[in-house]
């Protein structure tokens, strides 16, 4: 027989479903995300951590889990929120069902509620705190703790690696600095040959400087850009010095060392389809984004960044470019995962611009 849990909203609400996962229940900040598929990449994308997640669309788990799709080791979400769950997952990949997997990292989850309704109050209201509990009785103390709650803000501490470590290539050297990073990052830079060391969010620019890469990457990650203070001098340390490519939290950490200012979004961009235009080309891509913070566009007017790409749904800030270094950052992510590969070609220009340089460098020793 299927168990009753509830979803308590800080608000005072709270929705009647049933559980899914695991028994240990917890609390975070709600989202929504509007990906039509990748719900295991979802899961598993480090920049979820602390949050519980809101599936928009109705049916969760139909194609399985796998072992070859997860974007990090452990899924560090607090927990999901789904309308339907697939208990008979079809796919010849499918190794484990969604609830499975749930309980095997201990992820708490809801099935059974209007999920619409839940992405409507959070569009109207902004991200609220939230919890799961299995007794009706627990409700309004629940609210009362949740009004009070004040949620971590250390989760790249959590979710960065502990120490350095290399993913094999054959070609140019690249550190990515792991603020929570996406596999899909590594194999986008190893099938383009790079040789990519892996190393933590507090890695110094003396540090990166002496592993002599032909570039460096920063990775996506999860909470509030202005909470990694140490990522910003690491930062300002390596312009100039190497090629310089940001995604997501990267993108804001290098608005900030260069002197802008970055804000909560009411409700963020989660999601797999959302339109970014080119401000160069005037073309537009379809997106995988996946943000609770963006880049203030009037606190860039006197720095030395140029916007490359905004947001076709609310103008905020999607791309930047040094004026005058080697170095840009995109606010969503073009190795996808899930998500379309129309941005995928910016890894190539990471190629390029590290090639050019390079060749530059090697041309000034000569």
């Amino acid at each position: 027989m299927l168990k009753q849990r509830y979803l308590v909203l800080e608000d005072g609400s709270y929705y009647e479903g049933y559980a899914i996962g695991s028994d240990n229940l917890t609390l975070g900040e709600i989202v929504f995300n509007t990906a039509m598929t990748g719900y295991q990449e979802t899961i598993s994308d480090p920049s979820y951590t602390g949050q519980i997640i809101t599936f928009t669309y109705p049916l969760i788990g139909n194609y399985g889990i796998n072992r070859d799709d997860f974007e990090s080791l452990v899924p560090t979400l607090n927990g999901v929120v789904v309308k339907e769950v697939s208990s008979q997952p079809s796919n010849f990949r499918k190794q484990k069902t969604f609830d499975e997997v749930l309980v095997e990292y201990d992820i708490p989850g809801i099935s059974g509620v209007d999920t619409r309704s839940i992405t409507r109050k959070i569009r109207k209201h902004g991200v609220l705190k939230a919890a799961f509990t299995d007794n009706k009785a627990d409700i309004e103390q629940i609210v009362t703790q949740l009004k009070t709650k004040e949620l971590p803000r250390n989760e790249v501490t959590t979710v960065s690696t502990k120490s350095p470590y290399v993913s094999t290539g054959y070609g140019l050297s690249v550190v990515l600095v792991d603020f929570g990073k996406k596999q899909n990052i590594v194999r986008e830079l190893n099938a383009r040959g790079c040789n990519v060391t892996v190393v933590p969010y507090d890695t110094t620019a003396e540090e990166i400087i002496r592993m002599s890469p032909d570039g460096v990457m920063l990775s996506n990650g999860p909470g509030d850009p202005e909470a990694v203070e140490t990522a910003v001098e690491m930062i300002q340390g390596i312009l100039g010095q190497v090629p310089f490519f940001g995604i997501c939290l990267g993108h804001q950490l290098f608005a900030l060392a260069q002197g802008a200012t970055s804000f909560k979004m009411k409700f963020g961009h989660r999601g797999a389809n959302h339109p970014v235009k080119d401000l160069k080309t005037g073309k537009i891509a379809l997106t995988s984004q996946n943000h609770g913070y963006a880049i203030d566009k009037d606190s860039l007017i006197n720095t030395d960044l140029e916007i490359t790409h905004i947001a076709i749904n609310d103008g905020t800030v999607e791309g930047l470019k040094h004026k005058s270094l080697p170095a840009f950052s995109v606010q969503y992510h073009p190795e996808a995962c899930p998500g379309p590969s129309d941005s995928n070609y910016l890894f190539d220009e990471f190629i390029d611009m590290m090639n050019e340089y390079k060749s530059k460098e090697c041309t000034i020793n000569a």
